[in-house]
């Protein structure tokens, strides 16, 4: 199984870019941090997870601060016939506090959360929400709850292998929005964020949505154009099964969303 974000991107590319090798994706990682707006990170966590259960079968845990009471409107285009069956492999957490975010993950090591199976996909819907500004004590709880997260997925992936050994590692995936810099051009920000830098050092693949406002993009009949910038961090370790191979780097995808809403995604 290639990383959940490449997934996404391929499963709803552009049928305008069907005849483009669409086997060249990101290193497989087990975990990505995706920076950028939180309208839409969250859409793209949404379709991550959605595609997960769905297209992967798999089990899916979504933590988020602020209840989702419906599903976006471009995630309903992705999918319009998506099963209740699909849905109820993703369990949604609503904690409201850092506290509360670390006790629920920490319970995904406690066996009713592992039995019949435990989940491949971990998402966490803006860790800002959590984490606060940009102090010290911060990226101390920054540290902590990527490291917990880290150590809950490779804890999983063990449960996973020891069920069937052919089973791909459990995958992690958050959103975090920076106060320092909106605007990550190219996936660098221009001011340093020291939550991101810790945060860098867990996650081992960035993904950058950045908003293109030019008059080309408006111009196409475009709703919203985003440039989607995907870079590996220093960490290094790869999260390939034995049956994988590391696949070349695509630097950067395009999504585009139309006026009535759907969702697409080419190779820039």
């Amino acid at each position: 199984m290639t990383d959940i974000l490449t997934g996404v991107f391929r499963t709803f590319t552009s049928k305008t870019d069907v005849k483009k090798d669409l086997t060249v994706v990101p290193a497989s990682a087990c975990s990505a941090l995706l920076l950028g707006d939180s309208s839409i990170s969250r859409s793209v966590l949404l379709l991550s997870a959605v595609t997960a259960a769905s297209e992967l079968g798999v089990r899916v845990v979504f933590f988020a601060q602020t209840q989702i009471q419906s599903l976006p409107v471009s995630l309903k285009k992705c999918v319009p016939s998506l099963s209740p069956e699909s849905l109820k492999k993703i369990k949604f957490s609503y904690p409201r506090t850092l506290e509360e975010l670390l006790q629920q993950v920490a319970s995904l090591h406690e066996s009713q959360n592992t039995s019949p199976t435990p989940p491949s996909l971990i998402i966490v819907d803006r860790l800002e929400g959590y984490l606060g500004g940009t102090h010290s004590g911060d990226k101390s709880s920054a540290a902590h709850l990527s490291a917990l997260l880290c150590d809950s997925a490779a804890f999983l992936t063990q449960i996973l292998k020891e069920r069937s050994p052919s089973s791909a590692p459990c995958r992690l995936i958050a959103s975090y929005r920076s106060e320092v810099d909106s605007d990550y051009a190219g996936g660098e920000s221009s001011a340093t964020d020291h939550i991101l830098d810790v945060l860098d050092r867990y996650f081992q693949m960035r993904c950058t949505l950045d908003r293109d406002r030019s008059y080309e993009a408006a111009a196409a009949g475009l709703q919203e154009l985003w440039h989607v910038y995907l870079s590996a961090s220093s960490i290094t370790e790869d999260c390939t099964t034995d049956s994988e191979t590391r696949p070349a780097v695509a630097k950067e995808w395009q999504l585009l969303i139309s006026a009535d809403g759907s969702m697409e995604f080419k190779m820039a």
